[in-house]
């Protein structure tokens, strides 16, 4: 375990947002994580588990208590068979396209649509992390925790993820315990919500691969068209990788750091996931997409175009929208994080104002809220 000088989250956050932190220590094996979590929660110090900080919105005044980065990085492959796939073991630290680009690279398919996407593996099931018609939940077999409630490591399987659209049981025990956006199936947890750090530290995970050189079935309509196939059609692997890739950096969704349009935590809102009745709301031509149990999901991003918000709205300010998408909250330089909330409160009272729907943040909001 590294004990380093206690940095400002600024420099440890993709947006680049955050004041400094009490305490910082970057851990090498899967021993000092769990000691360090545990070793705080005993004391009752607040804990922030980092991996590529690419998903965080951190107040200014930084974060008094543990900041735990994971350093830990590789993929192990215990399990190889033709007929079963491949088995992929990966520490929660590995950044996340390391995952992919090796997957593509040895004709693996099955998360080839989440090429390019920043952060680190163990973030991945919190968020049930996708893109292009793609989540990982289709290709997680297990995901191993620290059960800071229990004191004891886990391992638990897809179907006690309960993954759900942007979710999971990791991500909702952040949420207090009579929360409607709570699974009822997820077990009771009296110390609920936990925060800014779920319950359950994510140690690694586990993905079951297929073999072989074409993608899975294309879902996604831009992807498709950008391939030149159907949606439902497979294409060559490395293609897919190569697509997704030019997509993402089309929309300022691939970290340069001489692009102030990557300088964010990403799409900043969630789609909205919404009733019949909220649905039948909507003007006509709002994107429609079933969601299940007869819920319908529209875009974020159309709703806040049609709402009045453009691409680089808030520019020449610190904090202004992406010039490249209109979902991504963006600092221009020098954005302090009160700057970003107000932009963010700005776009999702105009949504709710123009269609009477509530956008919700992505992003883990440390110290703020909207």
């Amino acid at each position: 375990m590294t004990v380093g000088t206690a940095p400002r989250l600024a420099d440890l956050t993709t947006l680049g947002v955050g004041g400094p932190v009490a305490r910082y220590v970057e851990t090498t094996s899967e021993a000092e994580l769990v000691d360090a979590v545990r070793t705080a929660d005993e004391a009752g110090e607040p804990v922030l588990v980092l991996g590529g900080g690419s998903n965080l919105l951190v107040s200014d005044e930084g974060f008094d208590g543990l900041v735990v980065r994971d350093t830990r990085t590789g993929i192990d492959v215990p399990d190889h068979s033709a007929c079963a796939g491949v088995t992929y073991q990966v520490p929660a630290g590995t950044p996340w396209d390391d995952v992919v680009a090796e997957a593509t690279s040895h004709r693996l398919y099955g998360i080839e649509a989440l090429s390019g996407i920043p952060g680190s593996t163990g973030a991945t099931p919190v968020q049930n992390v996708g893109a292009y018609g793609q989540e990982v939940a289709q290709t997680i077999a297990t995901v191993r925790v620290w059960d800071r409630e229990r004191s004891r490591v886990r391992t638990l399987p897809l179907v006690d993820l309960r993954f759900g659209y942007r979710t999971s049981l990791l991500k909702r025990s952040m949420l207090a315990a009579d929360d409607p956006r709570r699974d009822p199936r997820d077990p009771a947890d009296e110390r609920a919500p936990w925060g800014p750090t779920p319950r359950y530290v994510v140690l690694d995970v586990t993905f079951q691969l297929r073999q072989g050189t074409l993608s899975a079935p294309i879902a996604y309509g831009e992807l498709a068209r950008t391939l030149g196939v159907e949606v439902g059609e497979r294409a060559p692997l490395l293609d897919v990788r190569a697509a997704v890739l030019e997509l993402r950096g089309r929309k300022g969704m691939v970290l340069d750091p001489a692009d102030a349009d990557t300088r964010s935590a990403g799409s900043f809102f969630t789609n909205p996931v919404l009733d019949a009745t909220a649905a039948a709301r909507l003007p006509a031509e709002a994107p429609r997409y079933p969601a299940g149990d007869g819920l319908v999901k529209t875009s974020a991003a159309w709703l806040i175009e049609r709402a009045g918000f453009a691409r680089g709205h808030g520019m020449p300010g610190p904090a202004a929208l992406s010039t490249k998408h209109t979902l991504a909250l963006t600092n221009r330089g020098g954005a302090s994080s009160a700057e970003v909330v107000a932009l963010a409160r700005e776009v999702r009272d105009g949504v709710r104002a123009a269609f009477g729907v509530t956008l919700e943040p992505e992003p883990v909001l440390v110290g703020l809220a909207l």
